[in-house]
């Protein structure tokens, strides 16, 4: 049974994004809530999952592989939104369904080797862009992107998905706009040019996924507004 405060933010964060979407001119159904439960153990993930969450977003591979277990493999998509370490692949491979955070050719190409052991199924990436320029960011430059893209759409066991940035950290969720806006423009200008389907855009947490939304976010990655 769902604690009445993870229930109560979930509905809050909903509304939100609702709100957001409403002045944006959009479809709140076009955004995507993956709930991103670094450092929460998995009784209140499962929580969450009765609260009707169906996509959780993880930072650590290895907090990962100690946790799932005890939500399940299938119960949910899983997400890795932490940077990805090339020596992790393979295990990256087998625990999630998306990862937001591919940011060189090398990392592509040890993904593309692992899934290619893993039948079953597609794995789903996101080409993380470092749109501020901040060192401390990981993530290509805006001006890589395209080449990334290009080598993901040219492997036989990965799809391509869209982009993802991380904002500044800061106060005023208004600060984050501009970052915001450029992804969502570098998307559309790839889309032109590699893929005419929808192209996912990944950018907003806890303190400014509003402002994400209105700038055309497709998936918004909020923990903290969930478990505080």
């Amino acid at each position: 049974m769902a604690h009445p405060k993870v229930r109560d933010n979930l509905q809050r964060v909903r509304e939100r994004i609702a709100a957001a979407a409403g002045r944006a001119g959009r479809d709140p159904a076009e955004v995507r809530l993956v709930c991103v439960t670094k450092g929460i153990p998995a009784e209140r993930i499962r929580e969450a999952i009765a609260c009707g969450v169906g996509e959780i977003g993880e930072n650590r591979v290895q907090e990962t592989r100690e946790k799932q277990p005890a939500i399940g493999r299938e119960a949910v998509r899983w997400h890795l939104v932490g940077h990805l370490q090339r020596n992790k692949a393979r295990l990256a491979v087998e625990l999630f369904d998306l990862i937001h955070s591919v940011d060189s050719l090398e990392l592509i190409e040890e993904l593309e080797r692992q899934a290619g052991n893993r039948a079953e199924r597609e794995l789903e990436l996101l080409v993380q862009v470092n749109v501020s320029g901040e060192a401390t960011k990981h993530g290509c430059g805006p001006e890589e992107a395209r080449r990334l893209a290009e080598a993901i759409l040219r492997s036989r066991h990965l799809r391509w998905a869209g982009l993802m940035t991380m904002a500044p950290f800061a106060e005023d969720p208004e600060r984050a706009r501009p970052v915001f806006r450029q992804l969502r423009l570098l998307r559309d200008r790839l889309r032109e040019g590699l893929r005419d389907s929808p192209l996912h855009l990944s950018m907003g947490m806890s303190q400014d996924f509003e402002v994400a939304v209105e700038e055309g976010a497709t998936i918004v990655r909020v923990g903290s507004a969930i478990f505080q």
